[in-house]
């Protein structure tokens, strides 16, 4: 049995314990290092950049996930028959990019700049550790502090949703090998470029002062603008719906579920855009602006679109929030919150009117992808100019807040220039694509679907068998029907 220690005992046991700690706790103490304000600051400087390196990673992550939110959408707007392979184009084209953009386009992007207009360095990413095991910071082009892999990593997942944004205009008659081709140029080239030129430290349009803080020209513009290009080239799906008259989405709760992952990637997309968690309140701004520009865009296409045809249509919907997430994307850190929700607004009624025009036109682009990219991305450019406020942007406000015709100015002349170049270039591309064979798919596919053609798959492989697929598009081949839409 435990005797009891009696009270006695635990006093004098702590007084010998306290008189030891009285006796060598100084020693212990002077044997360390006192801190210094030059040991407190260097402590303070890597915790901000282990915390800002955090930050990036996983805004990153939501960026990058925003690939299964195309895929989900385009396999929700799209028609049975070419479901599989969009999949698996949007899956291919992540594989594609990351090893470009790991060869060429980064260094492209954010080396050492050759006027302005194109880097020279940082290609294959070949730099070691230094000697004391710290890995390299940034890049030639950027001032973020954050290690140069981290900062790949994040500019690698905008890559990728340029050449995604493509990919559904072009949906259905593509060409597979054409697609690979065509991903690969665009993450390493074309779209590099137009990032050395706004967002490296001594590009051209950014050193003449052109905003656009997370991309609605670099990305949505011009991935919007290289999709109309494709979708014009490479004509109509076979069996299209009659001119102005939208196709059936193949299945709406794809669409939505797609839609809601974009929205959710778009807090990595901006906020992450800061590349640094030192100004909270920024982030804070930046997460409000987008929020509102996606409500009001969502909101302003439903009811216009009510208003037109007397029915609350989800697609109208699901396509007016992005084009709202799509303008304010250039202007979140550097409006305020009011100007968000009018661009959110404005960007409803555009993809409205833009799928409208686009139909006018005769082009076939199955989720409307130049609507919500093209034309917002340029609205959303523009808008800095006009609503631009100069405790935000650097000194200069928007025309229509007394700061003159400056900043509007640049945002002009930075988007026609990469609108012209971005337009040449994707004619350029797909015509040589074109001229090799591998741009349009194979006639056959167009009679008994793309994913029986190219992939010998349906997307419902328990309820459709592919065979079954096939035979039944060959039987509808054969009777002509006008304006009809097969293959549902």
């Amino acid at each position: 049995m435990n005797k009891r220690i009696s009270p006695l005992h635990r006093l004098l046991a702590l007084a010998i314990g306290s008189m030891v700690f009285a006796i060598f706790a100084p020693t212990v103490v002077q044997a360390a290092d006192p801190p210094t304000v030059q040991s407190l600051a260097d402590t303070t400087t890597k915790l901000q950049i282990s915390i800002d390196t955090t930050w990036v990673l996983l805004t990153g992550f939501l960026v990058f996930f925003m690939q299964t939110g195309f895929s989900m959408l385009e396999a929700g707007l799209l028609r049975q028959r070419g479901v599989v392979n969009a999949l698996l184009e949007n899956f291919v084209d992540a594989a594609v990019t990351i090893l470009v953009w790991w060869g060429i386009g980064f260094g492209i992007a954010f080396g050492t700049s050759a006027g302005g207009f194109i880097g020279t360095d940082t290609f294959f990413l070949s730099q070691l550790p230094g000697a004391d095991g710290s890995y390299p910071m940034g890049a030639p082009g950027s001032t973020a502090a954050i290690n140069t892999y981290t900062l790949f990593f994040f500019q690698f997942a905008f890559a990728a949703t340029a050449s995604t944004i493509t990919t559904g205009s072009m949906a259905g008659r593509t060409d597979f090998i054409g697609d690979l081709i065509y991903s690969a140029i665009m993450g390493a080239f074309s779209y590099p470029l137009i990032v050395h030129w706004v967002w490296n430290s001594n590009g051209w349009l950014f050193k003449m002062g052109f905003l656009d803080f997370a991309g609605s020209t670099v990305v949505h513009t011009v991935g919007g603008w290289t999709a109309i290009v494709g979708a014009y080239l490479l004509g109509p799906r076979p069996g299209r719906t009659p001119w102005g008259t939208l196709p059936p989405a193949h299945n709406l709760g794809l669409a939505a579920l797609g839609t809601m992952i974009l929205w959710f990637g778009w807090y990595g997309f901006n906020p992450g855009s800061t590349l640094s968690t030192g100004n909270t309140g920024l982030i804070g701004l930046v997460i409000l602006n987008t929020t509102l520009g996606a409500g009001g865009g969502a909101l302003s296409a439903m009811f216009y679109q009510f208003f037109r045809s007397g029915k609350w249509d989800l697609v109208y919907c699901l396509n007016g929030s992005l084009a709202g997430l799509v303008g304010v994307t250039a202007g979140c850190a550097f409006i305020l919150p009011w100007a968000a929700v009018l661009i959110g607004l404005t960007g409803g009624i555009l993809v409205v009117l833009g799928i409208d025009l686009i139909e006018a036109m005769h082009i076939d682009d199955p989720v409307s992808a130049f609507a919500v990219h093209g034309i917002n991305g340029m609205m959303g450019t523009l808008a800095i100019g006009f609503l631009g406020q100069k405790e935000l942007t650097g000194g200069k406000a928007g025309l229509l807040l007394g700061g003159g015709f400056d900043l509007l100015g640049v945002q002009i002349l930075g988007l026609v220039a990469v609108s012209a170049f971005t337009i040449a270039f994707a004619f350029a591309m797909f015509l040589g694509l074109k001229a090799i064979g591998k741009f349009r798919v194979d006639p056959e596919a167009d009679k008994i679907g793309i994913d029986a053609y190219e992939h010998g798959a349906t997307v419902w492989p328990d309820v459709y068998a592919v065979e079954e697929f096939v035979e039944e598009q060959q039987n509808h081949s054969k009777k002509p029907r006008i304006g009809a839409f097969e293959g549902e």
